[in-house]
């Protein structure tokens, strides 16, 4: 006679049994991270290559112009993809997405006038420091000193040890201010990924940072701008530099925790090093490899700490909670884009926090 399974009786767990299942499962969920952190991984090459090409363009439109090709063409691509709608929006609503892309078209304007003056490495770690900043500020934790002191090493060693003559100052001071305007960034961000569905207030954003630098590009660059040659490129750029990792990293962000996200961007500067490396053959010395790899582990580190608070006040039972809930403070975006900044601007804005984690739209990273 057949028994169907529901009346089997279960047989009785073992140890060893156990331990097996345990070890079992623990097998497939690794190899099922490699999937996410691969295109996580992808994404993040994608960018930091596609800034090295960018580089090289820079010499034949300049900073101001490769900057508004990439803007012009990422806001084109997203806005043809995500078709996003325009009515039904309050004033708040529009602000917040005005205030998104103007940081938006800072961080990328800042960076790109950096990069022009010093390696990708260098740049991307000092522009790093400001997610960092505002982790450590917003955190409240006396360990997170112990984070932004590391990070302070790995500035002092790109400063050649006492003074940045070893790096233009230009080109160090905006880096920093790119650093802080991905800080404005991802809080814009947070707010816009609460007001607009999917990724509608992205697409919208990258319309304003496009508008925004479009003036300035023709009137540095000219008709230099729509050179067969240099529109190519700059279509080449926004596609490995906003289109394409935005896609990856919104595949990925469907299976990969937050902070698990962060601490895989937080290796951003070295892959811009690589990149720098392969691409613009700027080659990195001891002293400013040691200090990137400072300063990626201060950023790890950080991520660390708040995923421990967190689960900490999780235990506690706090279940309605943003703790409970996964929202925290931004060190979840130490060198990510919106996605895990929807939660973490939480910790600044209460208020504006009441919808539930399915009402509010995770947004990749436009940068």
């Amino acid at each position: 006679m057949n028994v169907s399974r529901s009346d089997q009786a279960p047989p009785a767990a073992t140890p060893a049994g156990t331990a097996r299942t345990t070890r079992t499962a623990g097998l497939r969920g690794r190899i099922g991270a490699l999937g996410p952190v691969g295109l996580v991984l992808a994404g993040g090459i994608s960018v930091q290559f596609g800034g090295a090409i960018a580089v090289s363009v820079m010499p034949r439109v300049g900073a101001v112009g490769i900057v508004a090709l990439r803007l012009l063409f990422a806001a084109v691509v997203l806005v043809v993809v995500c078709r996003p709608k325009v009515r039904g929006y309050a004033r708040a609503d529009w602000g917040t997405v005005v205030a998104f892309g103007v940081a938006m078209a800072g961080m990328n304007g800042l960076f790109y006038q950096s990069v022009a003056r010093i390696p990708m490495g260098p740049a991307v770690t000092l522009e790093v420091l400001g997610p960092l900043a505002l982790s450590v500020l917003a955190s409240r934790r006396a360990v997170n000193l112990i984070w932004a002191g590391l990070a302070l090493c790995g500035v002092f060693l790109l400063g050649g040890g006492g003074g940045f003559d070893g790096l233009d100052p230009v080109g160090v001071a905006y880096a920093l201010g790119a650093g802080a305007m991905w800080a404005a960034y991802i809080l814009f961000s947070a707010r816009t990924g609460r007001r607009f569905p999917q990724a509608d207030g992205l697409a919208l954003a990258m319309v304003v940072a496009a508008v925004l630098f479009l003036p300035l590009g023709i009137a540095v660059s000219g008709p230099k701008l729509i050179e067969p040659g240099v529109l190519a490129l700059g279509a080449a750029v926004a596609v490995m530099s906003s289109v394409l990792p935005y896609t990856l990293e919104l595949l990925a962000l469907r299976r990969l925790p937050a902070h698990t996200f962060a601490i895989l961007m937080s290796l951003e500067p070295a892959i811009a090093s690589v990149a720098g490396f392969l691409v613009l053959s700027q080659a990195l010395s001891l002293a400013e490899a040691l200090a990137i790899t400072l300063v990626i582990a201060a950023s790890m580190g950080a991520v660390r700490t708040q995923v421990g608070r967190r689960g900490d006040r999780g235990a506690r039972g706090s279940h309605g909670s943003r703790g409970a809930r996964g929202g925290e403070d931004p060190v979840t975006e130490i060198a990510a884009g919106p996605a895990a900044a929807v939660d973490a601007e939480c910790a600044l804005e209460p208020s504006e926090c009441a919808q539930e984690p399915s009402e509010r739209a995770a947004e990749p990273s436009g940068k």
